[in-house]
Parts: structure tokens; sequence; C-alpha cells
């Protein structure tokens, strides 16, 4: 094995082992808020919403709420490990090291998607034993999971890279992040809503994101699947590149 791929699962292999040492963080929360939001939604908002679109309600829902659990935990865990290294002088020692920036880059992006990936496997194994979750387009879901997954890591890195004290990844989270993914549709149907919020909710990148892993697993979408992953993937992409740009000059990265 050549020194630069040694080097490189090394620093995988320091991204993972952070979050498995909080496993009750990383696997019990996810798991009690899963369990939590099927059975409140489900018996509460289940009785009255018998079904949208065909789905009972609870299964429409699941999964805006596995994608929901791979994002977050995604932009989470980058976010704050970068942060954490900057104010811990650790990332000195890396950014000195024979290591690229962009397997620097690749090492924390990996680790946010290692982390939010197990998450939506524990979240999707939940909700499975709970009720009975199809998968109608894995073609189409696995693609659309993996896209969202490494777009929320690039995310997690920028706002990493950019924040200077823990309350600018925490302002991020509480104030951008979850409001995108709770308006995006997790737990409604943008075709029910009043005017003018039905049309808001199409400037929405997170409502286009949780149709298609809708439509992965149930079958519908209110979106154009081809052209949501088109531009998924392209402001994947794009994000990703402007990270790689970001590390190459060592921009803020030292705190």
């Amino acid at each position: 094995m050549s020194p630069g791929r040694i080097r490189f699962l090394a620093l995988i292999r320091r991204e993972t082992t952070r979050f498995w040492k909080i496993k009750r963080q990383t696997l019990g929360a996810p798991l009690l808020e899963t369990f939590l939001y099927i059975s409140v939604f489900g018996a509460a908002l289940g009785s009255r919403i018998d079904q949208l679109h065909g789905v009972d309600y609870v299964v429409f829902i699941i999964p805006g709420l596995i994608m929901m659990a791979w994002a977050t935990n995604a932009f989470s865990n980058n976010s704050s490990s970068i942060l954490q290294q900057k104010f811990l002088r650790s990332i000195d020692d890396q950014l000195s090291s024979p290591a690229s920036p962009m397997e620097l880059l690749l090492a924390f992006s990996l680790g946010g998607f290692l982390r939010g990936m197990a998450v939506a496997v524990l979240t999707f194994t939940a909700a499975s034993i709970l009720v009975d979750l199809p998968v109608e387009h894995v073609v189409v879901l696995i693609p659309a999971l993996f896209l969202v997954g490494f777009f929320f890591a690039q995310m997690g890195v920028l706002i990493g890279v950019r924040a200077e004290q823990f309350d600018d990844v925490s302002f991020a989270q509480t104030f951008v992040l979850q409001p995108l993914i709770f308006l995006g549709g997790v737990f409604y149907s943008a075709s029910l809503l009043p005017e003018p919020f039905q049309t808001l909710t199409h400037f929405n990148p997170v409502y286009y994101m949780i149709n298609l892993v809708r439509y992965g697993f149930l079958g519908y979408t209110e979106a154009n699947v081809a052209v949501s992953l088109a531009l998924l993937t392209l402001a994947t992409l794009a994000l990703f590149t402007l990270n790689q740009r970001l590390f190459a000059r060592g921009y803020r990265l030292r705190a």
C-alpha cells in the first residue's frame, strides 16, 4: 500500500474514531428521535390525517426523516470537527503534514458522510420495524441519498472553516439548516399549502432533495426527478470545488 493511501486511511480513521467514541450521541439520540417522531406523528396526526396522496401518513413522512437524519449528522459532524481542531490547534499539524489539501478535505468530508449514513441506516431499520416501508425506485434512492449526504457534508466543512466560534455553527444549524429541512416538506405535502406558501416552498432546495428520497421509497414526487438529480449533482460539485480552494489556500484553518 502506497504512503499516500496509508496517510489518507489514517485521516479517515481519525474522523470515524472521533464519533464512534460517543455512541450514545451518535446512535442513541437519533434512534430516540426516530421513535418519537413516528410515535407522535403516527399516533397524533396519523389518526387525523389518514393518508397523503394514497400513502399512509406515517409512511409518507419517513423518507423525509431518513434524509433529515443523514443531512443533519453529516453537517454537524464536519462543522464541529473542523472548528474543534482549529481551537485545539491540532489542525496545524495536519496542514504541515505531507497530506495534500484534497486528502484533508476528503477525509473530513467522508467522516461526516459516514456518520450520516450510519444514522440514516439506523433510522431506516427502526422505521422498518415499526411500519411497512416500501422501496420503489432503488436506482434513484441510492444516488439521491449519497448526493444529499455528500452535499451536507460539504456544507458542514464550509461552515466549520468559516466559523470563528461554536455559536457560529449553532446559528447555522438552528437558523438555516433546520428551517430549510422542516419547511421543505418532511411532515407535509407542499401541494396542500395555500398560496403564497406553496410557491415559496419551491424556492427551498431541500424541498427537491426530500422529493427525490420520497420518490425512491414511495414512488411519489412533486418535482421532476431527473432535473432534481442534475441540479443536486451540480450544487454538490460546486460546493466541493469551493471547499477544495479554501483548503488549498488554508483559509481560516488556523484559529
